[in-house]
């Protein structure tokens, strides 16, 4: 009897251990089939979604693939992001921009013919910036006219032009005897002529030189006023001189145009009401060849403004009517009366800025600002000539009117100190401390922080290269800009580069640094890219958008902005931009929409820095021929 109990507990034991088995092995099947059923759903319905939402053109990209396998790879690098942020861009269509017609192959937004009618002719208002409203603004990419071809690389270009590229043949009759440009078979050609320089630009440079030191480093920025087909600014760049040459847009066809294609700094641009867009005392040297501007007139208004971003020291050279009237009054069809009289009002407007007319030999006079306002301070209390100006700042220029007052320079504790500080002479100049930020007057921008930039663009610029080869082939590039421009240092990272930069301080930027950048001795204007740029179609070979979106978000319509980069850009130029990942996927979707080549890179500081960079290539396209005439059809 005493067995039966050890049998019964032995084979109760037994049976419980089968069913606990049999249990445990079906609760690990149906753990595992579950399982199994969840993963297959998951990579099933994730793996739709990737096709669905990505766009066409990042579906070749390694990222979007068909393998259920799991990925352990960190996804950092610029294409995974791309492709990773195209799935979630909203499953948009790129947007397509079609072409506009023909017919506006030379469209200038804010400075239209018909718009400006609706506005005062009084001293040229009409001529100024007058930009379309919102519902206005084209939707369309401008083309290059039919037969557009390449521009001649510099130094070449200087002196010939492609015909099909600017194709006005006004000024080669209306100037025919002055030298300014001629027509040849398919190309302009550019002697180097003008109306007060018939024996050539560097001629009359050099009758310059004999007066004031163009040699030395001291004279490195200008602006020339009236500026034709600014072949003085072509030429001063031999001599290390960086030259903004503008002219409005007005019966002369296509002057700026020409000396846009000719790879020289030129804009668009008027002197009547508005400040011009430069902050003051910007300029080291500003010129007029019979540029045709009233000195004299409006209160000496527009020799006041000259004086604004006229730098302390700075010359102002005029040659033209009404100087050495004595001997061309009869030629200029003028009486001696009257061009007395205009050289009289001329020099007292100088004479109220506290200028020194250092000489006038021939046909050209030099006057120069006083490099600081000690004594003219002294003498407005004696005798109450032009007041000084209290109520804008001094840098203020983008839409703001001029006023007949002279504007304050910086104070000094000596009467031999240079207001704001002595600039250093170039090439020493460009990496130099500016002394806007030596004196603090910037908030938040230090002298270790400027250095530590100049060191920053030594290092980018040959990351640049490294990405577009082509940005260190001599001769590719010639005319830059830089949308976004800080401190400059994209443009002087390319200062031994055979090119010449524009650089934009954004309206919009937390800090104007624009005073900064003429300090290093470059240059650069004011400008609101929620408009357009007062310049022609296809100005420019390189854009360099740093940053741009991020400041412009919830501001102005990214399309117009691209819009307007396309507009400017020209055939087969590049683009580089720089910005958050996600901003840059967007741009991507715009600009494939308007036939741009891209890719993305990572930033220089590498894969797991959130900004990327964006290089994109304008593919070459123009207008359709004209359809022919009827006369041309019979022949």
């Amino acid at each position: 009897m005493a067995i039966c109990p050890k049998l019964s507990y032995y084979f109760s034991f037994n049976f419980y251990k089968r069913i606990n088995l049999y249990y445990t092995v079906t609760l690990i099947t149906l753990c595992s089939v579950s399982y199994l059923l969840g993963s297959y759903q998951q990579s099933s319905s994730a793996l739709s979604i990737a096709v669905r939402q990505t766009p066409s053109n990042f579906r070749s990209n390694s990222c979007t693939t068909t393998s259920s396998n799991l990925d352990f790879r960190s996804h950092h690098r610029a294409e995974d992001l791309l492709s990773i942020n195209a799935t979630s861009f909203l499953a948009a269509r790129v947007k397509h921009f079609p072409p506009c017609h023909r017919n506006l192959s030379e469209y200038t937004p804010c400075e239209d013919v018909h718009r400006s009618l609706n506005f005062p002719r009084e001293r040229l208002i009409y001529r100024e910036r007058h930009c379309p409203q919102k519902h206005e603004l084209l939707k369309c990419r401008i083309p290059a006219p039919h037969g557009y071809t390449t521009p001649f690389q510099w130094p070449e270009s200087r002196d010939m032009v492609w015909y099909a590229n600017v194709p006005h043949k006004w000024l080669t009759v209306e100037k025919a005897g002055q030298n300014w440009v001629r027509f040849e078979d398919d190309r302009f050609t550019f002697p180097g002529g003008g109306t007060m320089f018939p024996k050539g630009a560097d001629a009359y440079i050099d009758g310059i030189g004999r007066l004031i030191d163009l040699e030395n480093g001291s004279v490195r920025t200008a602006i020339d006023t009236g500026c034709g087909v600014a072949s003085l600014g072509a030429y001063l760049l031999s001599r290390n001189i960086l030259t903004i040459s503008f002219a409005p847009k007005d019966t002369h066809v296509a002057q700026v145009q020409f000396a846009l294609e000719r790879g020289v700094p030129a804009l668009i641009g008027v002197l009547a009401s508005n400040r011009l867009p430069y902050p003051s005392r910007a300029f080291d040297m500003a010129h007029c060849s019979r540029c045709l501007i009233p000195w004299g007139q409006f209160d000496g208004l527009y020799l006041i403004e000259v004086d604004r971003i006229l730098r302390p020291g700075g010359y102002w050279i005029l040659s033209g009517p009404p100087i050495n009237w004595e001997k061309h009054w009869r030629g200029w069809a003028r009486t001696a009366e009257d061009l007395n009289s205009e050289q009289s009002a001329i020099e007292a407007v100088a004479k109220s800025l506290c200028w020194k007319k250092l000489m006038q030999k021939g046909d050209l006079a030099i006057w120069q600002k006083p490099t600081n306002h000690v004594h003219c301070k002294m003498n407005r209390r004696v005798f109450k000539k032009l007041n000084f100006c209290k109520a804008q700042h001094p840098d203020e220029a983008w839409y703001t009117k001029m006023e007949a007052c002279l504007t304050p320079l910086p104070e000094v504790s000596d009467i031999t100190e240079t207001a704001g500080g002595r600039l250093a002479r170039w090439p020493e100049r460009l990496n130099a401390v500016p002394p806007r930020i030596s004196s603090g007057s910037l908030d938040g921008v230090t002298a270790e922080i400027f250095r530590q930039d100049v060191e920053t663009w030594k290092k980018r610029m040959a990351y640049y290269k490294a990405l577009n080869p082509e940005l260190a082939q001599a001769g590719r590039y010639r005319n830059f800009l830089d949308m976004n421009a800080y401190l400059g240092g994209f443009a002087a990272a390319l200062a031994d580069d055979p090119v010449w930069v524009m650089n934009v301080v954004p309206v919009e930027a937390k800090v104007n640094t624009l005073g900064v950048i003429y300090e290093r001795g470059l240059i650069g204007i004011y400008q609101s890219w929620c408009e357009a740029m007062s310049t022609y179609p296809r100005t420019y070979d390189f854009i360099h958008a740093n940053s741009l979106f991020s400041l412009y978000e919830g501001r102005c319509e990214m399309e117009d902005i691209l819009l307007e980069m396309d507009r400017i850009l020209r055939p087969d130029g590049c683009v580089i931009f720089v910005d958050d990942v996600d901003v840059l996927v967007k741009v991507k979707n715009n600009i494939d929409g308007m036939q741009w080549v891209s890719r993305m890179a990572d930033h220089e500081k590498g894969p797991h820095h959130r900004e990327k960079v964006l290089v994109a290539v304008k593919q070459y396209w123009t207008a359709p021929a004209s359809a022919p005439t009827a006369q041309q059809a019979d022949s």
